[in-house]
């Protein structure tokens, strides 16, 4: 009997979806729920699952666009099963505990190289990841190294004054996220309003408790959980900022649902911290860490990246000093954080060494205005240069007085 495979459907405005990739190969034997394809769709990559035991009979290929509801395989389950090959049960996934996860490490694969090849590389104190291998099995041989070193500063095996161009069909992924940007360019009012703040204190709580806080909560504690409680402090107080236009209508949101823009290997992606007001800093970057770990291997759900209701995105990973963030439609604003950099300050009519980050905050001027912008970018200056108004959100003393 001949059991079809077919494209589930993954959103309600989801109709085609490509096939990335077969884990298969045709006539394989395959065991009831073991992954057999890889899908993306314009959203997010997800896989389809073997729904029966049997033999694989392949009908749509690799990079294709298949339509939801199409059938891209059949099982075949009257087939022989071959020798040596065993039913094994579907595998119960289970949550591995965020102190445990910072406790598993890559092993790092064993490099092999022939004996002149090592002897030149101890010689010459060589780093052999930048090497590459010519002989069986991966092997690093002498002339490899001698390439390496007869050529420094360029990729071994590049080929000079070439003139090749590699043309590559564009992922539903990188389609949207095209698209997307440009609807946000054209459909919203943007403007970019800069600030710069002191990150002596933060990196000063860091240094102190970042061992405590890991043996603690199981995980780091970096600059994403006080940039987002600093922000939802201040959305909650310029709520405009945490708004979106509907029509002819306003929605404000009581609630603060925190996009993280996340470099994954297929685009850009944006998954979602939900009701981050709420969290603890421990809970915040356990979130990021899950969110940023599903994106790396491609295993952020739709649900994960829909909605949101101001955005974060950290340029500063990749170096950059200043940047214009775009707006993560339908929301109305948007966060840049960027590189820390030493930097000279006058205080208190001294000039000090500083490590300062620049602040970009791009919105939407149709809906919130200029007094709001730079309020909402004031106050998240004022929570990071003085983190311990974090756990009130305002001054302690203040509080205190009510003031």
């Amino acid at each position: 009997m001949a059991i079809d495979i077919k494209v589930p459907s993954v959103g309600e405005s989801i109709t085609e979806v490509t096939l990335v990739k077969w884990h298969k190969k045709e006539g394989d034997w395959v065991n009831r729920d073991e992954v057999i394809a890889e899908l993306e769709s314009e959203k997010a990559t997800f896989e389809i699952n073997a729904e029966k035991a049997g033999a694989l009979h392949i009908i749509a290929a690799e990079g294709s666009n298949i339509q939801i509801g199409e059938v891209v395989a059949s099982i075949d389950t009257d087939a022989v099963k071959p020798e040596g090959t065993t039913i094994e049960p579907p595998v119960e996934k289970k949550e591995i505990p965020v102190a445990e996860k910072s406790k598993i490490e890559n092993p790092k694969s064993e490099i092999k190289t022939s004996p002149v090849a090592a002897a030149i590389i101890a010689d010459k104190k060589m780093d052999v990841t930048g090497l590459t291998p010519s002989g069986s099995g991966g092997r690093i041989m002498k002339q490899d190294v001698l390439e390496a070193l007869n050529n420094p500063g360029r990729k071994p095996g590049l080929e000079l004054f070439s003139r090749n161009d590699r043309p590559e069909k564009m992922s539903n992924l990188r389609k949207t996220v095209s698209r997307r940007l440009v609807e946000a360019k054209n459909t919203t009012a943007m403007l970019t309003t800069f600030n710069e703040v002191d990150m002596s204190a933060i990196m000063a709580i860091r240094a102190q408790y970042k061992d405590k806080f890991k043996e603690l909560h199981g995980v780091n504690l970096g600059f994403m959980s006080f940039f987002t409680k600093a922000c939802t402090y201040a959305l909650l107080e310029w709520p405009a900022v945490n708004a979106y236009i509907d029509g002819d209508q306003i929605l404000y949101h009581d609630y603060c649902d925190i996009s993280i823009a996340v470099s994954a290997p297929k685009g850009l992606v944006v998954p979602v911290i939900r009701n981050a007001e709420s969290l603890s800093m421990a809970g915040i970057e356990a979130k990021v860490a899950e969110l940023a770990a599903k994106a790396k291997d491609n295993k952020l759900s739709l649900e994960e990246m829909s909605g949101g209701t101001f955005t974060i995105t950290n340029g500063g990973v990749f170096g950059s000093l200043m940047s214009t963030p775009i707006i993560n439609i339908p929301q109305s604003a948007i966060l840049g954080m960027h590189k820390i950099q030493d930097r000279p300050m006058a205080i208190n009519g001294q000039v000090v060494i500083r490590p300062m980050m620049y602040l970009a905050l791009s919105y939407d001027h149709r809906i919130i205005d200029g007094r709001e912008s730079v309020g909402f970018l004031v106050r998240v200056k004022e929570l990071l240069e003085k983190p311990e108004l974090l756990l009130f959100g305002k001054d302690p003393v203040k509080s205190l007085l009510e003031v």
